[in-house]
């Protein structure tokens, strides 16, 4: 992921004329072919196969920063080409997507809540590769574009499955659709550009000793999204775009606290001065 290599590069420049690292350049180069094939299924009106594709993207997208620290092929070049492809394969690709597949009867307004969704993953990125150096690396600013991109994946795969359903279980899933979807993705723009935080994952937990009962939970819970590939992936993706507002909301009156207190501090440093 862009996000979790750029920390690992160091301030010298690459010469390109030596050579680039072929390994996490090629998966790099896998997220973006993914995101491409997503956009020719996409024009064949295939929007079940894109939106996997999109997902297939975003697991070489989240391997290319691993493989190129595990190998400690970390380079300038690949940070600015990882972050070039994950515009188009989780900014364009899905944009371009949701047009076709829901946005087109709204007319202008279909097409400008798609580009807005593809103006505001750039500059969500853009926004990082500045900022990379004075922010919290356990926590992104503003919702990843991967994950944008995989939410919005994720509810289109909902609603094939639910029109696959019996009738009688549910009556016309594609009702609101249209509705959902560019509600969606307004929402999901300003969450790449607000400044909510998110888990980035870099450290995940599983990694580390847990309790056994820790183990027991991740069986009944990879039993559960083996029964429910879909809808469960669609719950993981919302839980994880909402965890930012919530966060914000749950954390905002320690940070009241926190904020009097400093001013308190200031003001009385001032009173000393005087």
């Amino acid at each position: 992921m862009n996000d979790e290599i750029r920390e690992k590069t160091t301030e010298k420049p690459d010469n390109i004329k030596r050579g680039i690292y072929i390994l996490p350049n090629l998966v790099t180069t896998g997220s973006l072919f993914a995101g491409f094939y997503s956009m020719v299924s996409t024009l064949n009106g295939n929007y079940s196969a894109a939106a996997i594709w999109i997902f297939v993207s975003a697991v070489f997208d989240g391997l290319d920063g691993k493989v190129a620290r595990m190998t400690g092929t970390t380079s300038k070049f690949g940070v600015e080409y990882d972050s070039l492809a994950d515009l188009v394969a989780f900014g364009v690709t899905p944009a371009l997507m949701v047009y076709a597949w829901a946005l087109k009867p709204f007319g202008r307004v279909g097409w400008l809540a798609a580009f807005l969704f593809v103006a505001c993953g750039a500059l969500r990125l853009a926004r990082f590769n500045v900022q990379v150096n004075t922010v919290e690396s356990k926590r992104f600013v503003g919702l990843p574009i991967p994950a944008a991109a995989s939410m919005v994946a994720a509810t289109v795969l909902l609603f094939h499955h639910l029109n696959r359903l019996p009738q009688d279980f549910v009556q016309n899933p594609y009702m609101f659709k249209r509705l959902a979807i560019i509600t969606l993705i307004y929402l999901l723009a300003f969450l790449m550009v607000s400044n909510f935080r998110y888990y980035s994952f870099k450290d995940p937990a599983f990694i580390k000793r847990q309790p056994f009962g820790f183990l027991l939970l991740a069986v009944v819970l990879l039993i559960i999204v083996a029964a429910e590939p879909v809808v469960m992936a669609f719950a993981i993706m919302l839980c994880y775009v909402l965890s930012g507002p919530v966060d914000f909301i749950l954390t905002w009156p320690r940070r009241r606290r926190l904020e009097k207190a400093v001013h308190k501090g200031h003001e009385a440093i001032h009173r000393d001065g005087d």
